[in-house]
Order: structure tokens, then C-alpha cells, then sequence
């Protein structure tokens, strides 16, 4: 299982739809690996991905039901709501970043270099500053909150923007993304829905997303 991340003369504004024909080379990555423990919901979600050698494009389109927002402050647990994510090494002996983003665009992200659990987290990671992130572009196009449950079928989309300089500051330099490999996983989760469930597109081989052992590689064309 490998990932191309197509190259593209200049990214696609936040405002281009799935099917504009600003992201019409970007490749699809399923993320349809469901976890036993996942309830009868199935949501299908997609993801596309591009770069222009400095900045990271991450395009999220979810067929869903059940949908729920309602965590709204940067770092919250936003995996309990209706929720997309994307977890990034650059380096092998470096650690990964998390970008886990719910359906109203509430972000929470991390940088994880020891993912085994402990009281309160990992036994090392860190919290990425809210100065930092705030280079992190984010669009969605559910609202802030959703809140009671919507439990009609619909689609909802997240975007998200990360500048190679935000993993910089904590992999060290990796220059132009051109004919990089990383390693990555892209997964879909709704913890506290009334439907929770857990999808990765490459599989897990236990209810725990934080294995870097389960990430694919992403090539960065």
C-alpha cells in the first residue's frame, strides 16, 4: 500500500470543490479498513492529497450519517465527534504528527515520539503550540457545532493546509518534498456518536491509531 502525492504548480484555493478541476490529479485513498469494534455505520470517506514542494494539501470527503459537532476549542478531544485525521513521519527516527480535525473544523495536533499510552496522553509527545498551529489553514463545510445529531445522510468535507516548516520544527530540516517518502495513515472515527466506529486506510491491527507500525508510505511526487 503506497500513497502518490501528486505535485501541483500552485496548491488549489480552499474554496475548490472535491471535483474542481484544480484537484483532478490528486489520487484517492479510501479510508475503508473498519475496526470489529465499529457499530453497523460505515461511513465512505476519501482523501486527496498535493503539494507544491513546500505545503502540505490534505482534502477529506465524507458520506456520513450520524454527524456530530460539538468540541470547539483548539486541543480538544475532537475524535469523540464526527471526525477526520492524518498522521504523518517524515523521518523514520523521528516522531509523527497528528492532525485530527472534527467535521466543524475544530483541530487538535500533536507531535508523538513515544505512543505508548500512560495517564494522560503518550509516554512522550507534545502539544503543538497554538502560535504554531495557527499556520495550519483549515476549511470545512459543516458549521462550528452540530448539535443534536444530524441522522440524515449527507456529505462533509475538511481541508487542511500544513507548511513543511511546522514539521521542521520538529523532524529538523527536510528541504523540498520532491521525491520524499513518509510515512502516514489516514483514518475516520465518531467516538461518541450515537454510531461510533473506527476506519483507517491502512489497517490497524487493534483499536489504536497511534501505531506507527500500521502507517503506509506517502511519496511525494
Amino acid at each position: 500500500m503506497m500513497y502518490l502525492v501528486r505535485r501541483a504548480r500552485a496548491l488549489p484555493a480552499l474554496v475548490e470543490q472535491w471535483n474542481s478541476q484544480a484537484w483532478q490529479s490528486a489520487e484517492v485513498a479510501k479510508v475503508s479498513h473498519f475496526r470489529l469494534e465499529s457499530s453497523t455505520h460505515r461511513p465512505r470517506t476519501q482523501v486527496k492529497v498535493l503539494h507544491d514542494g513546500s505545503t502540505i494539501a490534505v482534502y477529506f470527503q465524507v458520506q456520513d450519517r450520524f454527524i456530530r459537532s460539538v468540541q470547539t476549542e483548539y486541543l480538544a478531544p475532537v475524535c469523540t465527534d464526527s471526525c477526520v485525521e492524518w498522521f504523518a513521519q517524515p523521518k523514520p527516527d523521528k516522531g509523527y504528527i497528528n492532525f485530527e480535525l472534527n467535521c466543524g473544523g475544530t483541530l487538535h495536533c500533536s507531535y508523538i515520539e513515544d505512543p505508548t499510552r500512560i495517564p494522560g496522553g503518550f509516554r512522550r509527545f507534545a502539544y503543538i503550540p497554538a502560535q504554531l498551529a495557527s499556520g495550519i489553514q483549515v476549511a470545512h463545510s459543516m458549521p462550528a457545532v452540530v448539535n443534536p445529531e444530524i441522522t440524515d445522510a449527507m456529505e462533509w468535507t475538511v481541508q487542511l493546509r500544513a507548511p513543511l516548516s511546522l514539521f521542521e520544527v520538529h523532524v529538523g530540516r527536510l528541504g523540498n518534498l520532491s521525491g520524499q517518502r513518509w510515512m502516514a495513515n489516514f483514518y475516520k472515527c465518531g467516538d461518541q456518536t450515537s454510531h461510533p466506529h473506527w476506519a483507517a486506510w491502512s489497517p490497524v491491527q487493534e483499536l489504536n491509531f497511534h501505531r506507527p507500525q500500521d502507517f503506509a508510505p506517502i511519496v511525494f511526487e
